[in-house]
């Protein structure tokens, strides 16, 4: 089977999953990086009245016009406690930030340019202009306006118009739901002590945060062994559990001990493909089963961290109707790149700036795919196209940015 170029293997892993349109009703506080499932409109008018925006004095224009002029203080104005009566000719009352705008009053006289001269008398020392300080009913939205829109993404700013609109629950998507699948006869949970031939299977928490970084619900089905009744049973599981997305942890080639490719046909799936030319992370499997995704993904660390960020999160943000992950940049690379052959390569980096501000990576000098350490201290993937030429260090190369560097 010849491999299948990454770019062509996102497309097709893509275009098979459809967006998730299933809604929840929730409150605003567990609204933060969810997606609106419908337009949200205003319940009330914002501001509900005229109010100042200043500390000072409000009256009338034609008495502010007059500099100089002496004016009588006949009352307050506060937020929540708005004053009574109606102001006149020479009348002003004063009047706080957030207040409603007295009747027969339509400018504000900010305080700095009033000066007192007595018991409640003030001296004018400006003229503001006609309407000045006053934010009038409604500036900021009326009743029935259409504020938000069905696919925005709930932010700190669209959060706080939602509640300002008196909305306090939205409706939004459901968030995908990732059930992770790990396989394996020699794997054991962490804090186990592993046989002479076993090892602590790690990949489910690395995947298990990406997919919640990408706004993912994560149903863990553990470790499973290499048999087909176990294998089945916990897909079976998946499916139950009205999962989306089905993730695996190794298997998923076709040795003799890969029992999770044969194991979910046999359970219905429909594989699309699963050789990509790429290091690492070759032996990738996407099919479907009864409109659940299927991502097998390479059982070496590396190479499952590596799939997960190229595969699993822009497929998360596609089912979520989310912004898709931006992760491009570019640096100049501290060492000589060999020339690449058939396969895209991945390799694992550490980012820093230069005295101008610009990305630099060096690369690790072992780039081993069952080697966690080097991709935890990676700050980003030098991405090295199918039969790229060498790179003289110095050269600007494209990479997949991890993590911000520190330095």
């Amino acid at each position: 089977m010849a491999l299948l170029p990454v770019s062509d293997a996102l497309d097709r892993l893509l275009r098979g999953a459809a967006p998730i349109r299933r809604c929840e009703m929730i409150g605003l506080h567990a609204a933060a990086g969810r997606v609106l499932a419908e337009d949200v409109a205003a319940r009330l008018t914002h501001p509900a009245f005229d109010n100042s925006a200043m500390d000072g004095y409000a009256g009338r224009h034609e008495d502010f016009a007059v500099v100089g002029a002496e004016l009588t203080v006949i009352g307050q104005s506060a937020a929540g406690r708005a004053f009574p009566g109606h102001v006149g000719p020479g009348e002003v009352v004063r009047i706080f930030t957030g207040a409603p705008v007295p009747s027969g009053a339509n400018t504000v006289l900010i305080q700095e340019d009033a000066q007192i001269i007595g018991d409640q008398r003030i001296r004018t020392t400006f003229d503001p202009g006609k309407g000045r300080h006053i934010r009038p009913k409604g500036q900021d939205f009326r009743a029935g306006d259409v504020v938000l829109r069905k696919g925005d993404l709930l932010d700190a700013g669209r959060l706080t118009v939602a509640a300002g609109m008196n909305h306090p629950e939205l409706s939004v998507f459901m968030r995908p739901r990732v059930a992770i699948l790990a396989t394996g006869d020699e794997l054991v949970p962490p804090g186990s002590l592993p046989g002479p031939d076993q090892i602590i299977g790690s990949n489910t928490y690395g995947i298990a945060a990406i997919a919640r970084g990408n706004g993912a619900e994560v149903v863990d089905l553990g470790i499973v062994r290499d048999d087909t009744a176990a294998i089945a049973a916990a897909v079976a599981q998946a499916r139950a559990a009205g999962a989306d997305v089905l993730v695996t942890l190794g298997g998923a080639s076709v040795g003799d001990h890969d029992l999770v490719q044969s194991t979910l046909v046999a359970s219905g799936m429909t594989l699309d493909f699963w050789q990509i030319a790429m290091r690492p992370g070759k032996p990738l499997m996407v099919g479907t089963l009864d409109g659940m995704t299927v991502l097998g993904l390479p059982g070496n660390p590396v190479s499952s961290l590596v799939c997960a960020l190229l595969f699993l999160e822009p497929l998360l943000c596609h089912l979520g109707s989310l912004p898709a992950r931006d992760r491009r940049g570019k640096a100049r690379t501290v060492t000589t790149l060999p020339a690449n052959d058939k396969r895209q390569d991945y390799v694992r980096a550490r980012l820093s700036r230069d005295t101008d501000g610009t990305l630099k990576a060096e690369t690790f000098a072992r780039q081993d795919s069952s080697m966690m350490q080097v991709f935890a201290k990676s700050d980003c993937l030098i991405i090295r196209a199918p039969f790229a030429p060498e790179a003289a260090a110095g050269s600007i190369c494209d990479v997949m940015i991890l993590r911000q560097p520190a330095r």
